[in-house]
């Protein structure tokens, strides 16, 4: 098999509500996150719930990405996909952990191809 991308799909457990609550906040994460992963993005979507929590997904000419937030939960659920440079993604993904500072995350990395 041929492998053409990285995806890693991801779930923080234990995440500051006052880092996932509102869109301000989530968004600063993701942008700083594409920067420190030299991603080229082609747009995003935001979505701001009340009474808190975000949904966001950016367009990335190497693919997606997605986070999705449950502030009364602690929970960020995260879609990284890159068919560039597979390290992308694994800068993402630690750029991720590094802002959100997780009490616990689980992930799954698939080879896509």
């Amino acid at each position: 098999m041929r492998v053409l991308g990285k995806h890693i799909i991801a779930e923080l457990y234990g995440v500051s509500k006052d880092l996932i609550s509102e869109e301000k906040a989530v968004k600063e994460i993701m942008d700083k996150v594409i920067e420190e992963a030299n991603i080229s993005v082609v747009g995003t979507l935001w979505k701001q719930f009340e009474p808190y929590g975000v949904t966001g997904v950016a367009l990335v000419s190497e693919s997606h990405i997605s986070i999705h937030t449950w502030p009364e939960y602690d929970l960020v659920n995260l879609d990284i996909f890159t068919c560039g440079d597979p390290k992308q993604a694994d800068t993402a993904f630690e750029s991720f952990l590094k802002y959100f500072k997780p009490k616990s995350y689980r992930h799954y990395i698939l080879d896509r191809g």
